[in-house]
């Protein structure tokens, strides 16, 4: 009775480890927008993406489209320098 206890245990164990493994994996793609120089002017775009979401002339109509999309997603804006390191952080995770 015992090495059948002992067995289900384990099974129960390695099902609960897997199941909070794919729960913490779940979070999947963010929504976090970038605010980065692009040709001669500036882009948003989200993070992961190759692709840019906008291209503006001016930072602050970038920053201005990244603030919309991050509101709408609960995500945050990373706004980079022209050297590309980053300058500020915004989040509307609420």
């Amino acid at each position: 009775m015992s090495k059948g206890t002992s067995w289900l245990r384990t099974l129960i164990d390695l099902i609960e480890v897997f199941l909070n493994s794919a729960q913490r994996n779940k979070r999947g793609r963010t929504w976090h927008q970038h605010v980065v120089p692009y040709k001669e002017g500036w882009a948003v775009r989200r993070e992961g993406n190759q692709r840019i979401t906008s291209q503006h002339r001016k930072q602050s109509t970038a920053i201005n489209k990244a603030k919309r999309l991050a509101r709408k997603y609960k995500a945050d804006v990373i706004i980079h320098r022209t050297s590309g390191g980053i300058r500020d952080r915004i989040n509307y995770d609420d």
